[in-house]
């Protein structure tokens, strides 16, 4: 799987739009919030990184890191909410990054206030 598919994906959810809230970096948005986020740097075409929020505490998120050490890690500033760094082209099957990208989304989308709901 590539970075722009990936992208595809993310944009295919009902309300998501691309952001670039900081140079080089590229969001995905439900409503005002993020729910992917898009590592920059070499590689990242191909063998690139999405931050997702891979559940609702540190815990759970955690199995993530206990199933994959090299490909999964802590998002920097928000990990204790959550949020992980996924690499994808790695040894994370393509299948299970999708599914993390789908959960992050829904747990996204349950907390934003009904207004801000896609329909």
């Amino acid at each position: 799987m590539t970075k722009d598919e990936l992208l595809a994906h993310c944009l295919a959810k009902p309300g998501a739009w691309v952001d670039q809230p900081w140079e080089g970096d590229t969001v995905v948005k439900v409503g005002p919030k993020i729910f992917a986020f898009f590592g920059s740097g070499g590689g990242a075409e191909t063998h690139g990184s999405v931050g997702v929020k891979c559940g609702p505490n540190r815990d759970t998120a955690d199995e993530w890191l206990k199933r994959y050490p090299q490909d999964a890690s802590v998002m920097a500033y928000i990990g204790r909410s959550g949020w992980n760094d996924l690499r994808f082209g790695g040894a994370i099957p393509d299948d299970e990054v999708l599914e993390a990208v789908d959960e992050s989304y829904r747990l996204i989308v349950s907390k934003l206030p009904k207004k801000d709901r896609p329909a």
